[in-house]
């Protein structure tokens, strides 16, 4: 191959790749954030597995003081999800209260309902004010949440009867 026709080559290469990049660049512009799109579970769920909490036995962090990943042999439907528990003794005491033991907000994190906005929080960033579950978003929020948690949860409850109307059960 001539030295000019390495180079032709090259330049139809280049040209292909850019206009190539410059679809996706399209493509990916066209396409929502993923951060941005809305929840519609009124219970965080692992939309993959139906999980709620993404598995992790809520009665853990009353019992254990740390969050516990549930076993599949001691599964309850509720609330339009699947919860898992670690022994059948977490699972019974879930099964007689679960608003007992259920993280608040349905594991959304109450800072993110506190502004108005659903945010799942993670099962690793957790607290326990009033013998009430809170799951946070970042550790950012929980420590915002801690600073005043009165004020905080007040707030939540201020925005929560009307953002949960907007989640499906």
């Amino acid at each position: 191959m001539t030295a000019r026709r390495r180079f032709r080559k090259s330049v139809a290469t280049a040209h292909v790749l850019a206009a190539l990049a410059l679809g996706l660049g399209f493509l990916l512009a066209s396409v929502p954030f993923v951060a941005d799109a809305a929840t519609t579970e009124r219970v965080v769920t692992d939309r993959n597995t139906g999980l709620a909490i993404y598995g992790v036995d809520p009665v853990a962090y009353f019992t254990d003081k740390k969050p516990i990943v549930g076993r599949a042999e001691f599964e309850f439907r509720f609330a339009g999800a699947i919860w898992r528990f670690a022994n059948e003794g977490n699972r019974a005491a879930f099964v007689a209260d679960p608003k007992v033991y259920m993280p608040q907000y349905g594991g959304y994190d109450p800072v993110g309902i506190a502004r108005g906005v659903t945010t799942p929080g993670y099962p690793q960033l957790w607290l326990i004010v009033k013998n009430r579950l809170y799951f946070f978003y970042a550790a950012e929020a929980r420590t915002a949440f801690v600073a005043d948690p009165a004020a905080a949860i007040t707030a939540a409850e201020a925005r929560w009867s009307t953002m949960v109307q907007d989640l499906a059960e």
